[in-house]
């Protein structure tokens, strides 16, 4: 299993010594298991959460006529954010490089998206590049915190994964598509499509505590760029930034950027791979400690 960051160690620690009485089979166990997994998912989201409840706070009670713009308060919150995790050592320095790279490639796209009028943010603040506030990147970086977290915390592993070469040449052509296609053609189907066939036959293999579970690894894709495009509807709800439907009143995002945040996590995986390598699973001793996913379990990511 892959190494936990000390703090996760000792906490690991001291949940076994709670729950290794609880019972390996019947009710009570799968209520185990899904308690588990709950409060990983929970701590893999803790840089995310932490940043989402900030973008909220600022919505409901930052004073208008505050010294400090809402924006900068917000990039420099994100930062102590980002300072914590480390200090604290519930992120290794090793996951930040990784992060830091997610941290550019979004402050980029955010750079020309903002640009050609994909959306917008406030003009306040002097903490910005251009249109684009410094906060901006750390909602992408915290896309990076969380896929490096939850790849160790249910120790993934990947059946059939795709060459990473083939990976990173399907990455590479879903970042540019993000710019081209407000000059050329949209090849977004095209890259679904391809996505469809390049990881429709790996499997992702995770474990909650006592039991091993497994899914397709395009549908993990799927719920958490369902989950990411929640957090983006609360996220132009607090005003952190908005789409142009959204300029004159708040709607709910549109579910094209579903899609969008589908590709993203392409983009995500490749990343995360040049920290961990993806690892086929362990041979079982007993297959019947795999469980399927519609056993019983969501997904790990």
């Amino acid at each position: 299993m892959r190494s936990f960051t000390s703090v996760e160690l000792l906490i690991d620690q001291r949940a076994h010594r709670f729950l290794d009485s609880a019972p390996a089979g019947g009710a009570r166990s799968k209520l185990t298991e899904f308690v588990v997994f709950g409060l990983k998912q929970g701590w893999a989201c803790i840089f995310g959460a932490a940043l989402l409840a900030v973008l909220l706070a600022a919505r409901l009670w930052y004073p208008d006529d505050a010294g400090l713009a809402r924006n900068d308060f917000l990039t420099l919150a994100a930062v102590v954010i980002q300072i914590l995790m480390v200090a604290t050592r519930l992120e290794t320095v090793r996951e930040l490089r990784v992060i830091v790279l997610f941290h550019l490639v979004g402050t980029v796209m955010e750079l020309f998206k903002t640009d050609v009028g994909s959306w917008s943010y406030g003009a306040e603040g002097v903490l910005r590049i251009g249109a684009v506030p410094l906060f901006s990147g750390f909602m992408y970086a915290a896309v990076g915190s969380y896929m490096v977290r939850v790849y160790r915390l249910f120790d993934l592993r990947f059946a059939r994964y795709p060459r990473r070469w083939i990976t990173a040449i399907m990455a590479a052509a879903i970042y540019v598509n993000f710019f081209t296609h407000h000059y050329l053609w949209d090849a977004r189907w095209v890259l679904l499509a391809a996505v469809a066939v390049v990881f429709g036959r790996c499997v992702m293999h995770f474990r909650v505590f006592r039991r091993k579970f497994r899914m397709p690894l395009v549908l993990a894709f799927l719920l958490v760029a369902l989950f990411i495009w929640i957090a983006e509807n609360i996220a132009t709800w607090s005003g952190a930034w908005l789409y142009p439907s959204q300029v004159d009143g708040w709607q709910m995002v549109s579910l094209d950027k579903l899609g969008a945040w589908f590709l993203l996590m392409i983009i995500s995986v490749v990343l995360v791979a040049w920290v961990y390598k993806p690892q086929a699973p362990e041979a079982e001793e007993n297959a019947s400690a795999e469980v399927p996913l519609e056993a019983g379990m969501g997904p790990a990511g």
